[in-house]
């Protein structure tokens, strides 16, 4: 069975970049332990967009959804009205791809 890519394309302000970045990296390990888990990258754009990627693979498309039901909400569910923060990305897209074909570097 192939493994399944989604890729969330968040839109996010020049002056939200920084906010969105350390919100990813104050998560770390969030995402690591979930059963079907296989790989995550928030992407950058460098040029050209305002549009990051959030890059995850996962072993089925069952794993991603006990994912995005579970831990993935109350990861970001507001801590009541005083801790709520406003979010850093002003849009979202969420697309999901199968895994046909990957190669990695050749093991000398």
């Amino acid at each position: 069975m192939p493994s399944v890519v989604k890729i969330n394309v968040l839109t996010v302000p020049a002056e939200q970049r920084e906010v969105l970045e350390q919100r990813f990296a104050s998560r770390a390990g969030a995402v690591e332990g979930q059963d079907g888990f296989e790989w995550f990258e928030l992407l950058r754009p460098m040029e050209g967009t305002d549009q990051y990627l959030v890059y995850t693979r996962w072993a089925t498309e069952e794993a991603f959804q006990a994912w995005m039901t579970g831990p993935m909400q109350a990861a970001h569910r507001p801590a009541g009205s005083e801790g709520a923060q406003r979010p850093a990305a002003s849009g979202s897209t969420l697309w999901s791809f199968e895994v046909v074909q990957s190669a990695g570097p050749k093991q000398a």
